[in-house]
């Protein structure tokens, strides 16, 4: 079978980590094509989607881990299925390729995950459906709102709807110092909407990644420990991963969530949970399956490669 993954380009990969070259390891292990293009690449012309691209060997574990084959200008449908890895930010480029993506289905694309799907669950807002399994959460422009919250709760986590990474967030305790500083800097004075959650003192045991294939969980999380003095766990923050065997609140949790996401056409989720708590569902392009694979063993990318398998045949 022929792979198109759209990603960011192929220089910018953190080659020892990276889940999408992990992944697109796995698709050639197998004996699948392996392409590679950019947003910036997607096209329309006379009405058929196209994307300039190119096929590749991977050879992971060296240096110069990769070698183009060749270069064409090629039909989206006629790629047996075409995997959307662009990273966050989300924004209009991002949508734009969404669009792109959505008219290739119509003329016969297999897409992962669906572009209407990715369109519709925002990493932050898509919370809001399953809050019975959150900490307490508002999403609000409104200073007075978040001041309200944080008189509740007295210790508060802002940020941005829009971060990745960790960018952004800051925490508020008791004190309130600086509260409409970070509100007012954070939001435009108001233009943006930012999500607050009482802070889940746990997190010095990690913000956990659980991985849904298919719907289906990876049995292991990684456990981001924020480094000391930080409240941000994100490895691209600096924190340190840890493989842990799912808890049977994660189980539960991803096991009611799973299918339901799923059935929408989202095949990869990462879910994040801090305390038993589910904090976000991230949808454009989860992380985490190398360390997970490096410490425990399980094999997460041939997991989603086989699940992809078993939906395409």
């Amino acid at each position: 079978m022929k792979f198109l993954f759209i990603a960011d380009p192929l220089s910018s990969f953190a080659v020892k980590k990276d889940s999408t070259l992990a992944m697109m390891d796995a698709a050639q292990t197998a004996g699948h094509e392996v392409w590679h293009c950019h947003v910036h690449d997607l096209k329309s012309i006379d009405g058929l989607m196209k994307a300039r691209c190119q096929q590749i060997k991977v050879a992971r574990h060296q240096s110069d881990w990769y070698q183009q084959v060749v270069v064409d200008t090629l039909n989206l449908p006629s790629f047996d299925a075409v995997i959307m890895r662009k990273d966050p930010p989300f924004d209009v480029s991002y949508v734009t390729a969404t669009w792109f993506l959505s008219e290739a289905v119509r003329q016969g694309a297999k897409v992962f995950n669906c572009p209407e799907a990715l369109r519709n669950h925002s990493e932050k807002l898509a919370l809001l459906e399953f809050l019975e399994f959150a900490p307490p959460t508002i999403i609000s422009h409104d200073l007075e709102d978040i001041k309200a919250f944080h008189r509740q709760h007295q210790d508060i986590i802002i940020k941005p709807l829009d971060g990745m990474g960790g960018m952004g967030i800051f925490r508020v305790k008791e004190d309130g110092l600086n509260i409409a500083s970070i509100v007012e800097s954070l939001g435009d004075v108001g233009r943006r909407a930012l999500m607050v959650q009482k802070f889940i003192p746990e997190i010095a045991e990690g913000d956990k990644r659980v991985l849904l294939i298919g719907g289906e969980p990876v049995p292991y999380s990684l456990a981001r420990i924020p480094q000391e003095g930080e409240v941000r766990g994100n490895l691209a923050a600096g924190g340190r991963g840890v493989a842990q065997k799912l808890s049977q609140k994660e189980l539960d949790v991803a096991t009611k969530i799973g299918p339901q996401l799923a059935a929408r056409g989202l095949h990869l989720i990462g879910l994040d949970f801090i305390g038993g708590y589910l904090t976000e569902i991230n949808v454009t392009s989860p992380t985490c399956f190398v360390e997970i694979t490096e410490q425990t063993g399980h094999d997460v990318a041939k997991q989603w490669l086989n699940n992809l398998e078993k939906y395409l045949n």
